[in-house]
This record gives structure tokens, sequence and C-alpha cells, in this order.
């Protein structure tokens, strides 16, 4: 029997195809017509809402958000005056700190094969050192003294309070030597080195010599800190305890370096004798651990945990008693306990709220992340090219790059007890240099123009 098909029947079969086809392109047809005239109508809506009066949709939202910041602004200015306006204080630092924010962003898109992301503080150093530096910009853009210094302690105080929440207290007793060590070895060493290299190659005095010293010795906490809680959430160096090894140490290094700088700062311009500027560290130290200790354990039970809402609570008693001590410890004339009673308060808070700890770690992280543009942007918008001549930034990196060479040293064989990697790493982490360095130096200029007005710019 033939499988083939009579001419009759194919003819009959092609028209019953084509009869079922045109159906199926026609429906295709009237589907595309269809949904070209849902978008027709959406852009229709779309217009009609961006052309309504009163405006609807996003342009009402943009017009909101315009109408909300021109009332702030209007309420500050009301309240301040020439301060809001350009050349005036809050407009530099509002200018400031948005500038700061979108250099940090920018210098996040860049990707370079190989290497981890740059760090968004380098684009806020940045964004200051060119508001400073561009001559018309840095006359729009002023910031007073006084106005810079509140808010880079109160960016500073949230780092150390981040700083004291980080530690472990199993891990910080296991390497407790160790940690001893780590805060006094390299910071006494660099600070020493220092200053021998600055009084033979740029003819610093003995007492101006060790100031540098102690200010080149301090490890930069905003770069130590967020770096290590980093390896802390990825489980690196957990089981070692590196990560709070080097927390508690930079932190510590940190105090001994602002006590050796408060000694010698003393020195040079009190007309009392040495032992009393010494003496007077040492209560400094006591009054900021005993003030810390006290704080700390007042802040573990209050808010109580049964409160609603206790992680927030908790985030703004402990930002805001770190802010407090080390702005009024300046106050009371002991600008050497603030940093110490910030870091001992959250430790102790720390260790009283246990696994709750997470939240409120979280939330100051988050007030860091807020305040880090006034931090870095404040940084850079102090490096004026104008004042500083080639031959001093040469003589200034030379004494830098030997004081610091001789503190990696140090760390190295300070550290020699752990595996090769980890002997590598620390002395990496001890080169970083940026928050205290800034610090210390603006407490020596205040000082400077106190008594010689004309000589510090």
């Amino acid at each position: 029997m033939s499988d083939r098909i009579p001419a009759a029947d194919k003819k009959n079969v092609s028209s019953e195809a084509r009869n079922e086809t045109y159906p199926i392109q026609e429906a295709g047809v009237l589907d595309s017509s269809g949904e070209q005239g849902q978008t027709k109508a959406k852009i229709q809506e779309k217009l009609k809402k961006l052309c309504a009066c009163p405006p609807q949709g996003v342009l009402a939202r943009v017009i909101t958000k315009v109408a909300t910041g021109a009332l702030i602004w209007g309420l500050i200015w009301s309240l301040t005056g020439k301060e809001s306006l350009p050349g005036g204080s809050i407009f530099g630092i509002v200018c400031l700190y948005f500038c700061s924010v979108i250099g940090g962003k920018i210098v996040q898109l860049i990707k370079i094969p190989g290497l981890p992301p740059l760090p968004p503080f380098l684009g806020m150093l940045i964004a200051g050192f060119l508001i400073r530096n561009i001559e018309y910009v840095s006359k729009v853009i002023v910031i007073k003294v006084q106005w810079g210094v509140i808010f880079r302690n109160v960016a500073l105080s949230i780092i150390l309070c981040l700083a004291g929440l980080g530690l472990d207290a199993k891990a910080l007793n296991k390497l407790k030597t160790v940690c001893f060590r780590l805060c006094m070895g390299p910071c006494i060493t660099e600070a020493c080195s220092a200053a021998v290299i600055s009084h033979f190659l740029m003819k610093f005095p003995w007492v101006w010599g060790f100031m540098l010293g102690f200010v080149l010795g301090a490890v930069s906490p905003a770069v130590v800190v967020l770096s290590m809680l980093m390896l802390q959430r990825q489980g690196l160096g957990v089981d070692q305890g590196i990560p709070t090894l080097l927390i508690a140490a930079a932190s510590m290094d940190d105090i001994v370096a602002i006590t050796g700088f408060n000694i010698f700062l003393g020195m040079a311009f009190s007309s009392g004798s040495t032992l009393h500027s010494i003496l007077h560290s040492v209560v400094e130290v006591v009054i900021g651990a005993g003030a810390g200790c006290l704080l700390g354990f007042f802040i573990t039970y209050f808010p109580n945990k049964d409160e609603k809402s206790i992680a927030g609570k908790r985030a703004f008693f402990v930002i805001g008693l770190s802010a407090f001590s080390l702005l009024s410890c300046k106050r009371f004339g002991f600008p050497g306990s603030g940093g110490l009673c910030v870091i001992v308060l959250s430790f102790l808070a720390g260790m009283g709220w246990s696994n709750e700890k997470k939240a409120v770690q979280d939330i100051v992280t988050f007030a860091w992340q807020v305040s880090q543009p006034f931090l870095f942007g404040l940084i850079g918008a102090e490096i004026s090219v104008s004042s500083i001549g080639l031959n001093t930034v040469g003589l200034c990196l030379a004494t830098m790059i030997l004081a610091v060479a001789v503190g990696i040293v140090a760390t190295l064989v300070i550290s020699s007890g752990f595996r090769g990697k980890e002997t590598l790493f620390i002395p990496l982490v001890w080169i970083s240099k940026a928050t205290v360095q800034f610090r210390q130096t603006i407490s020596e200029a205040c000082m400077i123009n106190k008594l010689f007005p004309p000589l510090v710019t």
C-alpha cells in the first residue's frame, strides 16, 4: 500500500493549513496592537500626571524634596544669619559634606583588576583637598576652626565607640600580653626614632621632636577598626583572635600616643615643671578609665532590656556618651581622658549586652557611615599647598618614611610569634596614619595660635 497522498488531498490539506494560520496571525496582530495601545495609554497617563495642576507623581515628589531642603535651610538661616550664607561655616560644612559623599561614591566606582575596591575615604580626602586648594571655591566654602573641631571629634568618638564594641573579651584575655607589647612597642619606638631624625635632619628642639614622634606613632583607628570589623564578619583570623588583637592594640596605641603627645605639649607651652606634665597625663589616664567604667556599667542596665526599641535607645546612649566624653574632657582640662573613656565605656557596655550587641553595633556602624565624610573631608580641607614649601615636604617625607620603617621593624619583632602571613600582615596594618595625627596637629596649631596668633593660619 502506497504512503503517497493524492494531489487532490494535498490541495485540501494546504487550504486547511492556510485557514488555520490566518486566525493565529490575526490574533498576533491584535495582541501587538493591544500592547501598543496600553503603552500609549501609560505614556498619556504619565504626561497627564507630569503636566497636571497641581503636580502629581515624580514632579510632586521632586518639588516636595526641594521645598523641604529650602525650608530647612530657611530655618537655619533665620537662626544663624550669615553663617548659612556663602562664606559662613554652616554653608561650608554642608557643601564639604556633600562634596565628600560624592567623592567617596566616585572612588568606589573605580575598579582596578586584581585589587580590592578603593576605600571611599580616599575620595573624601581628595574632595576636601580640592575645596581648600581651588582659589574661588576656597573663598566661598569657609569653615571656622571651632566648627571643624566639633564635627571631627564627634566622628572620631563614633569610630572609637565602634572599636570598643568590636572587642572580644575572651580573645583579648588570651592575647593580653601580645596586645600590651603591640600597643606600646611600635608607638614608642617610632616616636623616639622620629624625634632623633627630626632633631638632626630638621633641627627641631628635642621637645618638639618628641611631639612630632608621638603624632607619627599613632595608628589610624578609622582605617584599622573598619578593616578588622570587616575581617571579623568574614570569619578571617577569628580563631587566632587577630581582629580583636589589632582593634584593641590600635585603640590603646592611640591612647599611648595621645598621652605622650600631651606630656610634651605641656612641656613645650607650660611654665610648670616636667614632673607636673607627667603627673597630669597619668591623672588623665586614671580619669578616663574611671569615667569609662562608670558610664559603661550605667548603659549596660539603662535603658532596661525590657523596653521597646532597645537597640536604638542603647545606640543613642553609647554614641551620645562617647561624643560627650570626648568633647567634655577637653573642656575640663583633661584632653587625653576622652579617647580612653570612650573605648572603656563601649567595651564594658558590649560585654554587658552580650548577644544583643550586634544590633547596637549595626546602628553605630550606620552612624559612622553618615559622619565619615565630615572627618575625612575636613582632614583633606586642612592641607594647603600654597603654605607648604617643596623643601619642607621633602624633609617631612624623609622623616616620616625613616620613622615608619623603624616602627615596622619593631612591629615585626613583636608579632614574630604568629604564622608567616600574620606576622607580615600586622606591620602593614600599623602603617595606617590619618585621624589621630590630624587631631593632634590641630591641638598643637590651636595652642600656637593662642600664644603667637600670626604664626599659624
